[in-house]
């Protein structure tokens, strides 16, 4: 019992304090209708690390968190610009979709000739939640309190983007400069997640809640709080999965939500008491 303690407790931790950030971006993204986007930049953000470990760099180097957050940044400019283009058979999702592929597949080319760059593709994906530390969490958490403290100061206009894009439609509302700094915040929790548990669990994270939320929920406050219940019970419930059987921790999680959305999915199909 204490062995498990030991080991599980910062995973636990982890997995239950850092989604409520993420569970909040998948609102946003979720409303937006670009559920892809997040994916796309968590595999930018994995572009970064490889390209990072190829040099010689570790992957838990302050230097690598840096290289990943500036391919995510890119990946923030490349979304601002290509939410004006206005083309109805060209949706913004499948430039979406186009990024993720050409950063998967970089990545893999970066990689093949490496002796462990298998072991490093198979990180980015699933990541390693078991090896989370007290530092990890503690440091990520600060990040993660900034940067909820950042929106809810300027609130009013992130909201506006997603959720009241009739707001951010008029005259003086910077739609680009807010956007961008939107998708930049953005690309900051998914580049500090991504490093912890992987491309997977970071998309499952951010969009699962967050379309059960929808589902049971109208209000931005009730939606917050259904999304984070939902992934931390689905997060202990897959650690304690992950512990019992010696599965992936990431990946056990990662099919826990799935069950979770079905259930959710299953729930609201049924019909209504006489």
């Amino acid at each position: 019992m204490d062995i498990a303690l030991d080991l599980m407790k910062w995973p636990a931790a982890a997995c239950v304090l850092l989604p409520a950030l993420l569970v909040y971006f998948g609102l946003h993204v979720v409303r937006r209708q670009i559920i892809f986007v997040d994916l796309a930049l968590a595999q930018v953000s994995a572009l970064g690390t490889c390209i990072c470990v190829m040099l010689g760099h570790a992957e838990g180097e302050l230097h690598t968190f840096f290289w990943s957050f500036g391919f995510t940044l890119i990946g923030a400019a490349i979304f601002t610009a290509t939410r004006s283009v206005a083309h109805p058979r060209v949706p913004q999702e499948a430039l979406i979709g186009i990024v993720y592929v050409v950063a998967a597949a970089a990545a893999i080319l970066l990689l093949s000739r490496s002796t462990e760059g298998n072991e490093v593709l198979k990180r980015t994906l699933i990541g390693d939640v078991l090896t989370v530390s007290w530092s990890d969490l503690w440091k990520t958490s600060v990040l993660y309190l900034g940067i909820a403290v950042v929106h809810l100061v300027f609130r009013r206009q992130f909201l506006a983007l997603s959720f009241h894009p009739a707001e951010a439609e008029k005259p003086g509302f910077s739609v680009h400069r807010w956007d961008f700094f939107f998708y930049a915040l953005f690309g900051l929790v998914v580049t500090s997640f991504v490093h912890i548990g992987g491309v997977l669990l970071t998309f499952s994270y951010l969009i699962v809640p967050a379309v059960c939320a929808n589902l049971l929920a109208r209000r931005l406050g009730p939606m917050l709080l259904v999304g984070w219940l939902l992934a931390t019970v689905c997060s202990l419930t897959g650690l304690g999965l992950s512990y019992r059987f010696d599965l992936p921790t990431g990946a056990a999680v990662v099919c826990v939500l799935g069950l979770a959305l079905l259930a959710v999915l299953l729930f609201r199909r049924r019909p209504a008491a006489a």
